[in-house]
C-alpha cells in the first residue's frame, strides 16, 4: 500500500518549488494544468492530465514517487464542464472521482509515494481544509483523513517553509519523523526523510 501526502498552500507559497531538488528520472509529475515549473525542470511530466491518466500512471506504478500538482483543478475543470448540469448529483460524482484518484494513489506499492499538491480554503469556524466545489463536496469527501501526512507551505521574511505538525491546524506527520515543526520547502527531503521513516527504498535504489 502507497503513502499519501497533501501538501497544501497558497498560490505562490513554494509548493512547486519544492520540486526542484528532485532528479529527473526520480519522480513523475502529473501536472493538471500543464504549467510551467518555477525553476529550469526536466522532469518527467504529463502536462494537462486527467483523472484518466493519473489513474493510469497510479496504476501502472513504473515510479515510486509522484506529485498530482494543482489537484484543485481536477475538480474545478470538471465543475465548469458540467455547469449546464441540474441537481447536486454532479457534485457527488465529483467527490467520487477524487476519491477514487486517492484510493487509487493508495494501491500503489509498498514503495511509493504519492505527493497531492492543492490550494488551501477556510471552513465556517476557520479552520483550513483543501479547497474544494462547494459544501456538498466537502460533506461527501474529508481529503485530510484519507491522507498518512499534510503538511502546509508558507512563506515568510526567512523564505518558505514547510509546516510539519499544528496540533491546531491541518498539518500532520507521523511522530518524531521530522525534528522540527517547520521545515524547509524541499519536497525531495522530505521524500527522503518519510522513506527512511516508513523503511522504504530510496528513490533510484535496485
Amino acid at each position: 500500500m502507497g503513502a499519501v501526502v497533501l501538501v497544501l498552500g497558497e498560490s505562490g507559497a513554494g509548493k512547486s518549488t519544492s520540486l526542484c531538488n528532485f532528479d529527473k528520472d526520480e519522480m513523475e509529475l502529473l501536472n493538471v494544468l500543464g504549467k510551467k515549473m518555477p525553476f529550469r525542470s526536466e522532469l518527467q511530466s504529463i502536462d494537462n492530465c486527467r483523472y484518466n491518466q493519473i489513474l493510469q500512471a497510479f496504476q501502472s506504478n513504473k515510479r515510486h514517487c509522484y506529485v498530482v500538482d494543482d489537484a484543485n483543478y481536477l475538480m474545478q475543470l470538471e465543475n465548469f464542464r458540467k455547469a449546464e448540469e441540474k441537481g447536486y448529483d454532479k457534485f457527488t460524482r465529483m467527490a467520487v472521482n477524487f476519491e477514487k484518484m486517492l484510493e487509487a494513489a493508495m494501491a500503489t506499492d509498498d514503495e511509493t509515494i504519492v505527493y497531492i499538491l492543492m490550494h488551501p480554503q477556510l471552513d465556517d469556524a476557520g479552520n483550513m481544509k483543501p479547497k474544494t466545489i462547494g459544501k456538498m463536496l466537502d460533506n461527501q469527501l474529508t481529503i485530510e483523513g484519507l491522507v498518512s501526512m499534510t503538511l502546509v507551505a508558507f512563506g515568510d521574511e526567512q523564505g518558505y517553509h514547510f509546516r510539519t505538525n499544528d496540533p491546531l491546524g491541518i498539518a500532520k506527520s507521523p511522530m518524531g519523523m521530522f525534528e522540527s515543526e517547520v521545515i524547509d520547502n524541499d519536497l525531495k527531503a522530505v521524500d527522503t526523510t518519510a522513506r527512511e521513516y516508513w523503511g522504504m527504498k530510496p528513490l533510484g535504489a535496485k
